[in-house]
């Protein structure tokens, strides 16, 4: 396939496709069991869930793992959506402030992963100090657009952001609510720019998964889990090791426990 991306070469976007890779990677990959328990796990609510939702043990844990980092994934998605911004002629992002800038300083923009992730006092805060910039470049007779970049957008917009301040309705034409799209329009000139830039992703992410990682698929902490003791007993050591009785709990093989949950067929009919 032709490089299609006129505003970031293919070296530098797999550069930085390979920065977020490599964090998230680390955070979904624990080192160890120490590592994996770090928040201390719920075997109760893993037990329910591995007999309630059919997944096997890798899939168990591999859900496990997400859960417990996933604030960290999201921050990360978020870096990674603003610091693409460091590669794209005419725009910049602050050490502090605002998340991305014009190197005109005619646009401010504050970068969100999802539409619904500011509350209603996120939601007044950002947008006074939006209004502060606008009435601060009005004094100095300049003129600045402040935008609310949503990666993930009810839909493709770019509106005035209407907001409810002290029970009043507030709008201004320059504070502006913009899906990720049409940012990507504004910035690089290029209506598909956004597309283009999802379409390489699955791409890269593979090629960085084949160079950086050859035991990608390979579940480290299920090795663990399931080496000399069962998988059930190992699971439950890791929080109830300490409790009283804990020391001679029992579980039957796995294998043989799984065969007792099989549902047959003729038992749906």
């Amino acid at each position: 396939m032709n490089w299609d991306l006129d505003f970031i070469t293919k070296e530098d976007y797999k550069k930085h496709v390979k920065v977020y890779f490599n964090k998230i990677h680390s955070l979904v990959q624990p080192s160890d069991i120490e590592e994996f328990n770090r928040n201390i796990i719920d075997p109760i609510k893993l037990t329910f869930t591995y007999f309630l939702t059919g997944q096997d043990i890798n899939e168990l844990i591999s859900t496990e793992q997400n859960r417990q980092v996933d604030k960290s994934i999201n921050n990360d998605i978020g870096y990674f959506h603003q610091n693409i911004f460091k590669y794209i002629n005419g725009w910049h992002v602050p050490k502090e402030g605002f998340d991305i800038v014009k190197n005109d300083y005619s646009v401010y923009v504050e970068l969100k992963n999802k539409h619904n992730t500011m509350n209603s006092s996120s939601s007044q805060k950002t947008y006074i100090n939006m209004q502060d910039k606008i009435i601060e470049s009005l004094e100095k007779k300049e003129k600045v657009v402040c935008m609310l970049v949503e990666v993930i957008a009810k839909k493709s917009q770019d509106v005035p952001w209407e907001i409810t301040l002290n029970k009043e309705k507030k709008s201004s034409e320059y504070i502006r609510r913009v899906s990720i799209d049409k940012f990507y329009e504004l910035a690089t000139g290029d209506k598909n720019a956004f597309r283009k830039l999802v379409s390489w992703l699955p791409i890269t992410l593979k090629e960085i998964a084949i160079d950086e990682y050859d035991d990608l698929e390979e579940q480290k902490i299920v090795k663990e889990l399931t080496k000399e003791k069962s998988f059930f007993l190992n699971l439950y050591n890791l929080a109830f090791e300490g409790y009283e009785g804990f020391d001679e709990l029992k579980f039957i093989d796995d294998q043989e426990l799984g065969k007792d949950f099989e549902i047959q067929e003729e038992d749906c009919k």
